[in-house]
């Protein structure tokens, strides 16, 4: 098991479509992407930062999840997945109660997360673990959330 602080990490945003396409992958995201490729199933941890991932986490997808290796577009035909057969579980932390992410929002964030990084690029199944009103949840309760992701961990090992 590998764990990636991508808060800890220094990278460079992407500025450009050529950056993304062509742009050499910053060396500081080289062993990232080389855990990512190795990985069996992946999980993701961040709270909601204005109904979606924080910024830093978007930025790294978006260098770590480029052309040739998350996806490869061929002309006329399909695109290319390498990273299908891996799996993924995203947990998501917010201080509003999930249901109205999930009714008001419609969990946007999340389903960009889903459909637009991870499923373009084969991962699949996808489950999700959100947990909300956060800073008002008990003790116990949040005993019971860590219980609950220990046992998923142990599940997906």
């Amino acid at each position: 098991m590998k764990a990636i602080d991508v808060g800890a990490l220094d990278f460079p945003l992407l500025r450009s479509k050529e950056a993304f396409e062509t742009g050499p992958l910053p060396p500081s995201l080289a062993d990232g992407q080389a855990a990512i490729g190795r990985a069996d199933h992946l999980l993701i941890v961040y709270p909601l930062w204005l109904g979606t991932m924080p910024a830093l986490l978007k930025a790294f997808m978006e260098q770590v999840f480029r052309p040739g290796f998350a996806f490869a577009l061929q002309p006329g035909r399909p695109w290319k997945r390498p990273l299908k057969g891996k799996s993924a579980r995203i947990v998501v932390t917010m201080g509003m109660p999930v249901f109205f992410y999930r009714w008001y929002f419609g969990a946007h964030g999340l389903k960009s997360l889903e459909r637009s990084i991870l499923g373009f690029a084969g991962i699949g199944p996808i489950r999700e673990s959100l947990y909300g009103r956060i800073e008002q949840a008990s003790e116990t309760k949040r005993r019971r959330w860590l219980a609950t992701m220990r046992r998923l961990g142990a599940e997906a090992a």
